[in-house]
């Protein structure tokens, strides 16, 4: 491991230095002419090698030496356009360029849609950045505002950047930033102890999502994968907000010769005032900071470095007093009642660090190489006990003890104790290469290495004492330690067929040392648009997408470590519609998609809250059938919205449970979000954004009894967020360029939503099923001011 990562070191170095001298960069944008960005355009900078391509938002930026030269811009679907230019020694320009469809396509009906590089990926969609900032949530979270866009996702609660895509979990997510791979928490085990998601939004350029059926050269998970691109900034710029749930602070910039940029950002999560509207009333002390940087270095005309730095501090601390939750039906109405001693303190300090270096071999071939590492210290201290009565509500309005108990059901206490200890360490290498021989083909490969070092000491034990006995329901007494390496490696081709075809084909190898498993995964794409009027392309993925277990998955309700796991396995085939329209002169969007994942070697877990809970054993076959549907577009001018729509059935089949198939634990089956902007006639600077969000209930069951697994259903999540803004802008900017004023109404009506369901018994023994709830409505003070 160590011997292969100085290799990738000293090669590094190498191209770091024998690139380096003085260049000018030459930047800009390519539309067409109808005002759209256009992606993968060609830039050749003749008679040298040197070139690149445009990414999806029609951006490039080129290094070029001091002298007369010829720019050629080339694309597939539109005509040549070639520029002259001389450029002295540290000059730098832009030069922005309009392309023209060629003659055989110029109707504007026909053009193949210009963001074609995500447009002919099934169940992959771009985001425009600015419109998930303006996303009222209560903590301003990126994976928040997510969910809210991709299709299939699920997000049940508001305290949590955890999501779920087309039945699968939070694990089974993919999340990249700048190629670097990022990781959630080991420990959280509920929403409000969460930290803030690794992305920050004011340092984002570009963001895509896949739903599924992606392709080879991103890694092995079973659900989705969001890349998300960072800026690399020109000018000087700064941002810092407030509000009553915490602020941020951000500045970037570059040198003046364009050869280093540079973005910080801090931000901090203070939940304090919202989580008081919690069921669980008590004192509550939550501080969630985040610190990262990126920068970026030009060395030479072909070779860039990008480094990315990250510290997460979370401190969780809870004293919980009191809990009085009413639940049941009018007829039976039933109220549990608790008075809580001790508290809980959780702190998790999380560094990541990664650096990219991209050298242009020619116009043709490039290389990125890529190192990372990921350092956690995570430590939970829990000692709290509970005396808890359960008792019948008087539901008799004209009685003058209306409301009040009638009898007691039973009595007893909850006693939680925890002291757990993990610390992890993932190192990686990798590299990244892409050949485009012609205009017509990419070829794309990469290999990578990790070693994985986690050590995790548990000690905890919960029992609830009623009236005549004490129950254990959970005791772990156990230290792990596991050392082990992944290899992993792709290779893919993609073929523009023609104007209207696009083929994407290839393959992933993974093994592990761990349980010495290889696996092999093919995976294939395609796309065609059809020669007719309406803007409409067709899309399909098939592919195998395995995912060797982590941690979490080899651990069991017991503490034991099954080293010999597999990894799970689903087989994705997706078919879509893309119709690109306009309506009342404005451009719209509807996406309809259908799905089927069949499920092998699957590993049953339970979910409670935002805490998976594995069986450790692939014991289980399972199956996804689902449709999505998205339309998007300005229904008010000058603004974006979407409606998405999702329906689903995931179920599963554990061996030696005589049950057949039952509902796995994340099939929420109709999923409503809906995103609108507005904002006043002749005066887009004061706006109304809403976020609503509805999901069917999920299912559960009775904990630590496998045969009730997934018995009961839970309540409907839903929820409306609204959120009022003013921007005032500034003729003289010397000092501020704008402030954001901002009023958001968070859970407007007030939805009493459940995230999760504590049992009680009474004195009978009967068990009764008492919901955890989320947060109530809450007013929500913002102000950003930018420069």
């Amino acid at each position: 491991m160590n011997k292969i990562i100085k290799l990738f070191l000293v090669f590094s170095v190498i191209a770091f230095f024998s690139q380096y001298a003085h260049s000018q960069i030459i930047s800009g944008q390519i539309t067409n002419n109808l005002g759209q960005k256009v992606a993968l355009v060609n830039i050749a900078l003749q008679p040298t090698n040197i070139g690149t391509t445009t990414d999806s938002l029609g951006n490039y930026s080129l290094r070029v030496p001091e002298g007369t030269f010829t720019l050629l811009f080339t694309h597939i679907s539109y005509q040549a356009i070639s520029k002259k230019i001389t450029i002295g020694k540290g000059e730098n320009s832009k030069i922005d360029v309009v392309l023209n469809v060629k003659t055989e396509t110029l109707k504007a009906v026909e053009v193949i849609d210009n963001e074609k590089a995500v447009r002919t990926q099934v169940s992959t969609i771009e985001v425009n950045p600015t419109a998930l900032k303006n996303m009222p949530s209560p903590f301003g979270d990126f994976n928040q505002a997510i969910s809210a866009v991709g299709l299939g996702v699920n997000n049940n609660s508001e305290l949590s950047s955890a999501y779920s895509v087309r039945g699968g979990n939070f694990e089974e997510n993919l999340v990249y930033v700048n190629n670097i791979e990022i990781y959630r928490p080991f420990l959280v085990r509920a929403g409000q102890q969460e930290g803030l998601s690794f992305v920050n939004p004011e340092m984002v350029k570009g963001v895509e999502f896949s739903s599924g059926g992606w392709q080879p050269k991103y890694g092995d998970k079973l659900s989705s994968v969001l890349n998300i691109t960072y800026k690399k900034p020109t000018e000087f710029h700064a941002v810092v907000s407030a509000g009553l749930l915490g602020g941020a602070a951000h500045i970037e910039g570059s040198s003046k010769s364009q050869k280093m940029s540079y973005m910080v950002g801090v931000r901090q999560k203070s939940g304090r005032y919202l989580f008081n509207t919690l069921p669980t009333k008590g004192q509550y002390f939550p501080n969630f900071t985040d610190v990262q940087g990126f920068f970026n270095f030009s060395l030479g005309k072909k070779t860039d470095v990008s480094v990315l730095l990250s510290y997460g501090r979370n401190r969780y601390l809870i004293v919980p007093e009191t809990r009085r939750t009413d639940f049941g039906t009018f007829n039976q109405s039933l109220r549990l009642t608790v008075d809580f001693a001790g508290q809980e303190s959780l702190n998790y300090d999380t560094w990541q660090a990664g650096a990219n270096l991209t050298h242009h071999f020619s116009s043709k071939f490039t290389s990125h190489f890529i190192f990372s590492g990921l350092k956690t210290f995570e430590r939970e201290f829990i000692n709290t006990e509970g005396t808890y009565r359960l008792c019948d509500v008087n539901t008799d309005m004209s009685s003058p003890d209306f409301n009040t108990c009638l009898f007691v059901r039973g009595t007893g206490s909850l006693y939680n104790y925890g002291r757990n200890f993990l610390d992890a360490q993932i190192l990686s290498a990798e590299n990244r290469n892409e050949f485009r021989p012609n205009e017509r083909r990419k070829i794309e490969m990469g290999l990578r290495i990790s070693n994985e070092n986690i050590n995790d000491k548990i000690n905890q034990y919960n029992f609830s004492d009623s009236s005549e006995y004490v129950k254990i329901t959970e005791k772990l007494n156990t230290e792990i330690s596991l050392n082990s390496t992944r290899l992993s490696a792709y290779a893919q081709q993609t073929h523009f067929i023609g104007e209207r075809q696009t083929l994407t084909y290839g393959f992933r190898l993974n093994y592990w040392t761990l349980n010495q498993q290889l696996l092999f995964s093919p995976r294939v794409q395609y796309s065609i648009k059809p020669n007719w009027k309406k803007n409409i392309l067709f899309n399909a993925a098939l592919g195998l997408y395995q995912q060797p277990p982590f941690y979490r998955e080899l651990r069991d309700f017991n503490g034991v470590i099954n080293k010999d796991l597999k990894a799970q396995s689903s087989i994705h085939a997706i078919m879509g519609m893309d119709w690109s329209f306009k309506q009342w002169e404005r451009p719209f969007k509807f996406i309809a998609e259908v799905y089927y994942k069949y499920l092998t070697n699957v590993i049953p877990y339970d979910m409670d809250n935002v805490r998976l809970r594995y069986y450790a054993n692939n014991n289980a076959v399972a199956y996804t059938v689902g449709a999505d549907f998205r339309v998007s577009g300005e229904f008010i001018k000058g603004t974006e919205s979407w409606f998405n729509l999702g329906l689903l059935s995931t179920k599963e089949d554990v061996q030696g449970d005589e049950r057949g198939y039952i509902r796995r634990p994340t099939d929420q089956r109709i999923t409503l979000t809906i995103f609108f902007e507005d904002h006043i006639p002749d005066n887009p600077s004061i706006r109304v954004n809403m976020r609503m969000m509805y999901g069917s209930g999920l299912p559960f069951g009775v904990p630590n009894l496998p045969n009730y697994r997934s018995v009961f259903s839970g309540g409907d999540y839903k929820r409306l967020d609204i959120g009022f803004s003013k921007i005032i802008k500034f003729k003289d900017k010397k000092f501020l360029e704008s402030v954001w004023l901002g009023l958001d109404i968070l859970n407007l009506f007030g939805a009493d939503n459940k995230i999760s369901y504590l049992w009680i018994p009474d004195f009978m023994g009967n068990q009764y099923a008492v919901p955890n709830g989320l947060s109530q409505r809450f007013f929500n003070l913002r102000v950003v001011l930018r420069k």
